[in-house]
């Protein structure tokens, strides 16, 4: 049987790459002789470089930024044939600091704007941010700082970095040159840059946000939105996309980027779309399938794409919560809990990769042409 293994990262505990190759150890251990296809996806967020990497080969640029709250940290970017790919979660991302240490109002995109600077210096001539799974709330302010134009307060004096000081914005110095270099946003999410479903009211929580705080960053959010008016000569808040990564999305529309999706992008650029016309089987997973799943995430994605081939779609995942009747109107035949099937969910994350592999393993044994 063909079987085509495209999964998403598992959340913090294996990257997509990671989690293709112990789904086919798994089941190669089960069905040795069946034909293999891996085809680990990202959809903008957390693996997006990793995933395209996989893909496309290229190269990796290494860089020492600035964290979300300031502290150095590493991260890559992707070089492949004039395009530099950029995941957003690397220099911002919500991973980056401990729960404990989250400050949602000082958290900021300074290291995003580094990681751009580094594409242009490059020569690239096109730049794909992936946005997702970011810490931050500073509606891309901190990379409008670190690529020339910052936010002063009455006084002319620059603002600290971070969403909260942004409700003293009064105007921006400076000006952000991307010499003619084509920008893309990649995300998934289409939310507005302010309201209910803005970045704040809708994201800020899960950033370290009370309620305080989700005001003061709508407040902060408003008046940003004003001077990213100025900059981009219409206004870019109520655009799909511009409350993705806490704003950053804003920003890029700002400087010009197109939306697209990141999904969108990934699936392109990995040849899903032919493996998925061969395949007799597809098999993806992510960390959580979860009602969050059913509203357009990378999985169900890719279960909707195999059922309008009539092809068979099974989940694997850390955990499952979704019924088998609304798994299956996503496309989805059958979904497997690793949790389930080592016993928990501690045990299932003491060893990620050997779970994941014996789960395979089983459920490659169920299906059968």
């Amino acid at each position: 049987m063909r079987v085509l293994i495209a999964p998403d990262c598992f959340g913090g505990t294996l990257t997509a790459p990671e989690a293709a190759e112990a789904i086919a150890a798994g089941w190669r251990g089960g069905a040795p002789d069946d034909e293999l296809t891996l085809c680990p996806l990202a959809d903008g967020g957390p693996g997006f470089v990793d995933v395209l990497h996989a893909a496309l080969g290229g190269h990796l640029r290494h860089h020492s930024v600035a964290g979300p709250l300031g502290s150095s940290t590493d991260a890559v970017w992707l070089e492949h044939d004039g395009t530099a790919y950029i995941e957003c979660a690397q220099a911002c991302g919500l991973t980056l600091v401990p729960r404990e240490e989250r400050d949602a109002l000082a958290a900021n995109t300074v290291g995003v704007g580094e990681l751009i600077r580094h594409a242009l210096d490059s020569g690239v001539h096109t730049i794909v941010v992936g946005l997702g799974g970011s810490g931050s709330t500073d509606g891309g302010a901190g990379m409008f700082r670190e690529l020339g134009a910052i936010a002063v307060g009455e006084d002319g004096e620059p603002l600290p970095p971070g969403g909260g000081p942004l409700i003293d914005a009064a105007r921006l110095v400076g000006a952000v040159d991307l010499g003619g270099v084509r920008l893309v946003a990649a995300s998934d999410v289409e939310n507005p840059l302010l309201g209910k479903d803005g970045a704040a009211r809708v994201f800020g929580p899960q950033k370290g946000a009370d309620d305080l705080a989700v005001r003061r960053l709508e407040r902060s959010l408003t008046r940003w939105a004003d001077l990213l008016a100025e900059v981009a000569g219409r206004d870019v808040r109520d655009v799909p996309g511009a409350g993705a990564a806490g704003g950053l999305g804003a920003a890029l529309i700002a400087l010009g980027a197109t939306v697209e999706s990141g999904a969108g992008v990934v699936r392109r650029l990995t040849g899903l779309d032919a493996a998925l016309d061969q395949a007799q089987l597809v098999v993806t997973g992510e960390g959580s399938f979860d009602f969050q799943s059913l509203r357009g995430k990378l999985v169900t994605r890719v279960s909707g794409a195999a059922a309008e081939r009539g092809v068979p779609c099974v989940v694997l995942a850390g955990q499952v919560s979704v019924g088998r009747r609304r798994a299956a109107s996503a496309g989805v035949e059958q979904a497997y809990s690793v949790a389930e099937h080592v016993g928990s969910a501690e045990a299932s994350l003491a060893d990620p990769a050997g779970t994941l592999t014996q789960l395979a393993k089983h459920v490659s044994g169920q299906w059968r042409l």
